[in-house]
């Protein structure tokens, strides 16, 4: 899932004022300010979408990330007063989600998904890299259309994601993603790819020059190459990234005329392992089903084995480190799922 919105960061001169009196008016300004818009790239959870679906399957996931070594916030003035970078900065991030699989070739999810995220507007310049509580940030709808699994025998697959965001903060803006999902397997080789054309849009704050309210198009994309070393271990290498603002979509508020838009980029390696719980035997599945049109946390899916029984369990951990300046320098993932 992703965030997204607008934001107009400012913060006037403060004369005449102790530094005690000013903190104590910032703590204030942080729990009673009125809530803003952000003009922050989309950046969701770090998960691919796979290319499977059996009818009547069910699976509850949880994705989590903590990232380490913020980018620190660029601050500058205009004739208002002080501007912070819109970049969008989370130190961690947790989303619950249940999927259910309809039919072969339609699949939906429905999630909600906290947030540790730095301060919109900061009352001061020395807070401008504090961050909030960890709370409820959004909720999502999804729904994957399968139009060509990928064979088991190897090959090539394609299907369509679309997802509707909704933030629960008030003035925030929804937004809504659709794009391909691409697989592909070669014997124990598997491949995914994602692409995300992501809409802003809804009834956030705007100002009278219309700037406020910044409905841009990003452009996300979440790629994974997978080696299966056996039935229960994988290794993948994995990149997610955003490139903030299509052409001139949107209306650039003073941070991202001042400081220009932030994409994010990050790679690194997965591990994943599965085991299957209360029935059926001890492996997941046959190395035959292995295949790359299941979900990235998911690995493969055992369905060549109707006869197995039992909750099929997985976990994914590894490090993504940063690529470029807006990026943190590391993102620890975690990702646990049981499919019934």
């Amino acid at each position: 899932m992703h965030r997204s919105g607008t934001a107009r960061r400012r913060h006037g001169a403060m004369r005449g004022v102790t530094w005690e009196w000013a903190y104590a008016l910032a703590g204030a300004l942080l729990l009673a300010g009125s809530p803003a818009t952000r003009a922050e790239p989309a950046i969701g959870q770090f998960e691919l979408k796979g290319l499977e679906a059996e009818p009547g399957e069910v699976e509850f996931q949880s994705q989590n990330a903590w990232s380490f070594g913020q980018p620190r916030r660029r601050i500058g003035q205009d004739e208002d007063g002080v501007v912070y970078d819109d970049n969008s900065v989370t130190r961690q991030r947790h989303a619950l989600e249940i999927e259910m699989s309809l039919t072969h070739f339609l699949r939906m999810r429905v999630g909600i998904e906290y947030e540790k995220e730095r301060f919109d507007e900061p009352a001061l310049p020395a807070l401008a890299n504090s961050f909030d509580d960890l709370k409820l940030t959004e909720v999502a709808v999804e729904g994957v259309v399968i139009l060509k699994p990928v064979p088991k025998e190897g090959g090539l697959g394609f299907g369509l994601l679309t997802e509707f965001e909704h933030p629960t903060e008030p003035g925030e803006l929804n937004s809504i993603l659709i794009g391909p999902i691409f697989g592909a397997q070669i014997d124990r080789w598997s491949a995914l790819l994602n692409v995300m054309f992501i809409k802003h849009f809804g009834s956030g704050e705007m100002s009278e020059d219309g700037r406020e309210r910044d409905d841009k198009w990003d452009i996300g994309y979440a790629a994974q190459v997978k080696y299966d070393f056996n039935p229960s271990w994988a290794l993948a290498l994995e990149a997610y990234g955003t490139f903030d603002r299509i052409g001139n979509s949107g209306g650039p508020d003073e941070g991202a005329q001042l400081f220009g838009d932030h994409d994010q980029h990050r790679a690194g390696p997965i591990v994943y392992h599965e085991w299957r719980v209360g029935g059926g035997r001890d492996g997941p599945k046959s190395q035959g089903a292995k295949v790359a049109g299941l979900d990235d946390d998911a690995g493969a899916k055992g369905k060549d084995d109707d006869d197995e029984e039992g909750v099929l369990m997985r976990v994914g951990t590894g490090v993504l480190f940063g690529l470029n300046d807006n990026t943190p320098d590391a993102t620890l993932k975690l990702s646990f799922e049981a499919e019934f």
